[in-house]
């Protein structure tokens, strides 16, 4: 117990270069870097099939290493710091489109480097693979999470100097946070476990990777319109900054409930209810139109508070899983990795092009046609797709859902 915090300021980092990187793209790179939403969809998509395809051999990489841990920390950190600086920090010197290519292979490298290792170490960090340990040590890890994305989020909106301030401001958090964590890794090299990914399909780690997908689209197709949203439909952009923490500050707040509940009454009723939580947000959400601050406040309150939930149970169960299994952790989470972050390219590659088709601009004068799309986009699909992951939810295997957390 006495270590979590290092493991909570840990994830406090590695989140500051993950969500809210997407968060701020598209904005970003269309304001700043002159590149039409379409063709930001399009990196996007072809940065993480990259990243989906190195995502499996640094697991491997990290289950094999026989040095110190700390080195693997130090190297995913220095590329997350170097590749933060030089995307929002230094002016590009060639083509813009290759420019964001080349900063965003070296931050999510660096910041899949890091997740992997943080994860699945999951079992030494917390002291053992019993499923309590796991729901302790994933409550601390989210609610430092949700921290790092909040400090990333709402940076831009408030550093005087924007996004150039915003990329020393990470690269320092990045170094400090190493400096004071690093301890953290200090321990022997064992032999690892072997992978089997038929041996994992069998445990039920097929259907826990489904849901991740599944359930993540949402929130991935939320976190790339936000301010799209918040900005162009409502009208506030004043109320961005304020809305993104209430947002996040209400799903740190409910990481320990959630975890306290899932212990007592299991994953599965815990889960759904979150689920339908964020449904009756994305209802309420479509029904708002310009001005509606404070209807929107109170949507992101609770949609927040039910985003809690998925983060710190899902991964919880998958590492318990893993522990109980004897499998892999390292190449294991990263096929978790992989199917979390699928979630964010396809929300980029669905609804950018589609906003552009219609002749969407940010901060743009906008006809009535494309903001009934981008509030189509933001709110009624999501909607749907909630829906497709509680009936997965439902129909999968009470065993792999519901382990022994008493």
């Amino acid at each position: 117990m006495n270590g979590y915090w290092r493991v909570s300021l840990f994830a406090m980092m590695l989140a500051s270069a993950g969500l809210p990187i997407y968060i701020h793209l598209p904005r970003f790179a269309a304001v700043d870097l002159g590149l039409n939403l379409a063709t930001v969809g399009a990196i996007v998509m072809g940065i993480r099939i990259f990243d989906f395809a190195q995502d499996p051999i640094l697991g491997r990489i990290i289950d094999h290493w026989r040095g110190p841990r700390r080195r693997l920390a130090a190297i995913a950190l220095g590329m997350m710091a170097v590749g933060c600086v030089l995307l929002f920090s230094v002016t590009p010197v060639f083509d813009a489109r290759l420019w964001l290519i080349a900063t965003l292979v070296l931050v999510f490298s660096g910041y899949s480097f890091g997740a992997i290792l943080l994860y699945g170490d999951s079992a030494t960090l917390a002291g053992s693979a019993d499923p309590k340990d796991q729901l302790r040590l994933a409550t601390y890890r989210e609610v430092g999470l949700i921290a790092g994305v909040i400090f990333a989020a709402v940076g831009p909106v408030v550093l005087s100097d924007g996004f150039r301030l915003f990329g020393w401001a990470l690269a320092a958090l990045i170094i400090l946070s190493y400096l004071a964590t690093r301890n953290i890794w200090d321990r022997p090299a064992t032999p690892p476990a072997p992978f089997d990914i038929r041996k994992l399909l069998a445990a039920g780690g097929g259907w826990l990777l489904l849901l991740a997908v599944v359930n993540s689209l949402p929130v991935a197709i939320t976190s790339t319109l936000f301010l799209f949203f918040v900005e162009d439909r409502l009208m506030l952009p004043n109320w961005s900054g304020g809305l993104l923490i209430l947002f996040f500050a209400a799903s740190g707040l409910a990481i320990p409930i959630w975890s306290r509940l899932a212990r007592h009454f299991g994953v599965r009723p815990i889960l759904l209810i979150a689920m339908v939580m964020s449904e009756a947000a994305f209802i309420g959400s479509a029904l708002l139109g310009a001005g509606d601050a404070i209807p929107f406040a109170i949507i992101c309150v609770a949609s927040g508070a039910a985003v809690g939930a998925e983060l710190v149970i899902l991964p919880a169960v998958f590492a318990s899983l893993l522990g109980r299994a004897g499998i892999a952790t390292g190449q294991s989470f990263g096929l978790w990795s992989f199917a979390t972050k699928l979630s964010l390219p396809l929300a980029a590659v669905m609804v950018l092009p589609a906003l552009d088709v219609v002749g969407f601009v940010p901060a743009g004068d906008n006809s009535d046609i494309a903001l009934d799309r981008l509030n189509l986009l933001y709110a009624v699909l999501p909607c749907a797709l909630k829906v497709v992951a509680a009936v997965t939810l439902l129909i999968m295997p009470k065993h792999v859902t519901n382990p022994p957390l008493d």
